[in-house]
């Protein structure tokens, strides 16, 4: 049997769910790999060169600031999932001019995106919204901030079913980010430097999470009990209207990337960082087919 180590670089379903369900389905060992599932949060990016990686947002920056060459081997989803929540009375983007806005640093993935959503919305992050810079988490300050005033509005991730927080605050969800930027994210890469992209327990991995992609829009049953294991503090009722409206609709079920989608992202990812673009999709996906 293969072995091989994987690490996560966020938290909740968007980054989680595909692998959970294949290992919870015994994929990896259907697929003859045995796969150590690590939390690479925190983890500088030549530590997360060594194995593979879920999360493609962070490669993808890395790989545009610091040269190294991951690939994309499988993608979950063309639809960023992260929300902008805020307070009673915030009701479009727009509003948050002069506002306090919890937001990801603008070199990781999070930050970077929500920085170009809000220049489109005509909006410049560093003028006219007043940042509050915060590491990616579980967001439950954010929550905490929310209710006793000292922010206005969050960008979150789904470590919480966004809509069911805002039902039950009286707040609003100004956006859901893949309304409003595309990008092929969250998947299976490999930095080739240390990892042969064919290599068997790579591809292995690739197979699985495409057996789960599958089996997130084929058997929702499992999959919202898979997904209400990630949202703890919500009802099985949210856990399904969460998955109804922005897992089901917007889950891959092949990990194809669309490169056209992902070469609009590079230019745009490249620009808000201030660095040029030197590759392409086609040289970042490679999401043809897994061997068998």
């Amino acid at each position: 049997m293969h072995t091989i180590d994987l690490a996560y670089v966020g938290r909740g379903p968007h980054e989680e769910l595909v692998a959970y369900v294949a290992d919870q389905q015994d994929y990896y060992a259907d697929e003859g790999v045995h796969v150590a599932l690590r939390d690479g949060c925190v983890w500088d990016p030549e530590r997360l060169r060594r194995g593979a990686v879920i999360g493609l947002g962070r490669t993808l920056l890395s790989r545009l600031v610091g040269g190294i060459p991951w690939v994309a081997l499988n993608v979950n989803t063309q639809r960023p999932q992260f929300w902008f929540l805020a307070r009673s009375g915030l009701n479009s983007l727009a509003d948050l001019a002069g506002r306090r806005l919890a937001l990801h640093p603008a070199h990781t993935g999070p930050g970077c995106i929500a920085r170009i959503i809000l220049r489109e919305a005509g909006l410049d992050p560093d003028r006219d919204v007043r940042t509050v810079v915060r590491s990616p988490g579980n967001y439950g300050m954010d929550l905490r901030r929310l209710r006793d005033g000292t922010i206005d509005a969050a960008v979150v991730g789904d470590t919480m079913a966004p809509e069911a927080v805002a039902a039950e605050n009286g707040w609003q969800v100004l956006a859901f980010a893949g309304d409003h930027f595309q990008i092929p994210t969250v998947g299976v890469a490999v930095d080739s430097t240390y990892t042969r992209p064919d290599d068997p327990a790579v591809q292995a991995v690739v197979r699985a999470h495409r057996r789960a992609l599958r089996l997130i829009q084929n058997e929702p049953d499992i999959a919202q009990r898979c997904l209400h294991s990630f949202l703890g503090g919500h009802t099985p009722k949210e856990a399904r209207a969460h998955y109804e409206k922005f897992i089901a609709p917007h889950f891959s079920t092949d990990g194809q990337a669309n490169l056209v989608v992902g070469d609009a992202a590079i230019t745009a990812v490249a620009a808000e960082l201030g660095v040029p673009a030197t590759f392409t999709a086609s040289d970042f996906f490679r999401t043809t087919p897994a061997a068998a």
